[in-house]
């Protein structure tokens, strides 16, 4: 089926996205989906991740993705993420800088509780999704 579907992705702060594509691929909690114009009805969370789209003109786009829902109808995707960052939008060297500190917390958290060590394992994924996007 040809045809073009809406893509919504925004956050608490800001619109990301909003705009006509042929493809959405997300990363959701159960797993990556695609979905395409026609697609069934469906509900699900996002893992972090890298969301890649497909615009009208065929140009391949890259967001990064921090969590949250998306819902997916036959012409419409909308994405209401925690956080969400173009790739032109990210800044590498704070996603560097991040990763370091994640990184370094996770090497000094044989001494901290478990919430720590799940909040620094949290950071460095994020921190590496966001320097792994900016960098393709």
């Amino acid at each position: 089926m040809a045809g073009n579907i809406k893509l919504e992705i925004v956050t608490p702060e800001k619109s990301v996205v909003n705009e006509e594509v042929r493809i959405v691929v997300a990363p959701g909690s159960e797993g990556e989906f695609g979905v395409l114009i026609g697609h069934i009805p469906f509900l699900t969370t996002l893992k972090t991740g890298r969301l890649r789209f497909v615009d009208a003109a065929g140009q391949e786009h890259l967001v990064f993705i921090s969590g949250g829902f998306a819902e997916a109808l036959p012409d419409k995707v909308t994405v209401l993420a925690e956080s969400a960052e173009r790739r032109r939008e990210i800044d590498v060297q704070r996603a560097q800088a991040a990763r370091e500190r994640a990184e370094k917390r996770l090497t000094d958290a044989a001494h901290q509780e478990e919430i720590d060590r799940q909040r620094a394992k949290a950071a460095l994924n994020r921190a590496v999704y966001r320097v792994s996007i900016a960098g393709l």
